[in-house]
């Protein structure tokens, strides 16, 4: 019995029953599907991790206030971050190529007869470039404007858009801050959240000094962001603000660090790391109803063994060997489950696309991952359609004719 005989029986099996076939196939179809979405979806959470990683920048870092200690003991007063450290900073720490001291605060704002509570900072005009944002119209705040305590104010992309406004109409206008007027200096570009908790477009950047002084009634900071002028000099870039900081705060040695250093790729890398975690995690779940779609073609193969055997008998008097009724069984179950695979990919694929269009979800479809489902779901039917195929294979004859 040739080769391509064996498979044209198998075909004209499936095709003289379709619709088992397919209820047959659809476990196949349902996991390799599955499969394809989750890992899609896995791969786009990372990918969206990996352009934030890109848009802080690989030569961050963030200096925090942290808590005061009293013999050891951690006291619930945190210490604060001045003016005074990012200035000691800037002047004494020799591997940093830019310090961008910032003070944030939410805060109601006001143009016209509209109203919105959004993230005001007040900083530095380097906080623009060293952050990856981009001034679309008009003018940065300027180290001018900082020094005099100008009430100006440039609006993140997505602010004109909340207001119903177009940008180039808002820069010279007049905005509420908390109840101070300052006036619209410039408009940034967007920049996307990019998978971020909050929408860095959703930001008014005001002078430092402006808002320690004329808005927050404060002078204290809430962060520090500080650009390492080598990417390779990070660890020495840390320990040197932690020697001008030690100094600056007065902590003496042995006594732990009052503020905390964090870099900022760092903890990206980590949520990248925990993302593809949770996608090994989710396919793997979803392979699991590939094994069950193979359970169920195990099953569909011994009921068609049994339907069959009398024309097993037939075909192994006409001198059928053992093999070619063995390979006559797999080659069904691998068909049956190369079709649920195609039909899998399809549906797999199409759901990556409708989760990225109607939900918003960051999906990216992966070759590998689809080759790889394929490939696991035809193992899959080689490996349940061997019992059923050996089962016929070793029928005998006499009893097979015999069989009613």
């Amino acid at each position: 019995m040739l080769f391509g005989e064996v498979i044209a029986v198998a075909l004209q099996s499936i095709r003289a029953n379709k619709l088992r076939a397919f209820l047959t196939a659809l476990g196949i179809v349902i996991g390799v599907g599955a499969v394809i979405t989750m890992v899609s979806l896995g791969n786009g959470a990372q990918k969206a991790v990996q352009e934030q990683i890109e848009a802080l920048g690989t030569n961050l870092l963030s200096v925090y206030p942290g808590q005061t200690f009293e013999r050891g003991v951690a006291s619930q007063n945190r210490a604060p971050l001045t003016s005074d450290d990012a200035a000691a900073l800037n002047r004494d720490a020799a591997n940093l190529s830019a310090v961008v001291p910032e003070l944030r605060r939410n805060q109601q704002i006001k143009y016209g007869n509209q109203n919105l509570n959004v993230s005001v900072t007040g900083t530095v005009p380097d906080y623009v470039p060293v952050n990856s944002y981009k001034v679309a119209l008009g003018s940065n705040i300027s180290t001018g404007d900082d020094e005099s305590r100008r009430r100006v104010a440039v609006l993140g992309y997505a602010v004109p858009q909340m207001f119903n406004t177009r940008p180039e109409l808002l820069v010279g206008k007049q905005i509420s801050i908390g109840g101070v007027p300052f006036t619209i200096v410039g408009t940034l570009a967007e920049k996307g959240a990019a998978g971020s908790f909050s929408d860095p477009d959703e930001i008014i950047l005001v002078p430092l000094r402006t808002a320690q002084f004329r808005l927050m009634g404060t002078d204290r900071l809430g962060s520090i962001t500080v650009e390492v002028a080598d990417a390779d000099s990070m660890n020495v870039a840390m320990i040197e603000i932690e020697r001008v900081l030690r100094k600056t705060h007065a902590i003496a040695p042995g006594t732990e660090n009052d503020f905390r250093i964090l870099q900022r790729s760092q903890f990206l890398s980590t949520l990248e790391d925990t993302t593809q975690t949770f996608t090994t995690l989710l396919a793997s779940i979803a392979a699991v109803s590939l094994i069950v779609g193979g359970i169920g073609i195990m099953n569909i193969m011994l009921v068609s063994v049994t339907e069959r055997t009398r024309e097993i008998g037939v075909r192994k008097a006409l001198g059928a060997t053992r093999k070619n009724i063995m390979m006559q069984f797999l080659v069904e179950a691998l068909v049956l489950c190369m079709l649920g695979g195609v039909l899998g990919i399809v549906v797999g694929s199409g759901g990556a696309v409708a989760l990225s269009r109607f939900a918003n979800w960051n999906t990216l479809l992966s070759v590998h991952a689809i080759v790889i489902a394929f490939f696991f779901g035809s193992v899959v039917g080689i490996f349940f359609g061997l019992w059923p195929a050996r089962r016929a294979a070793q029928l005998d004859p006499i009893v097979a004719l015999r069989y009613e």
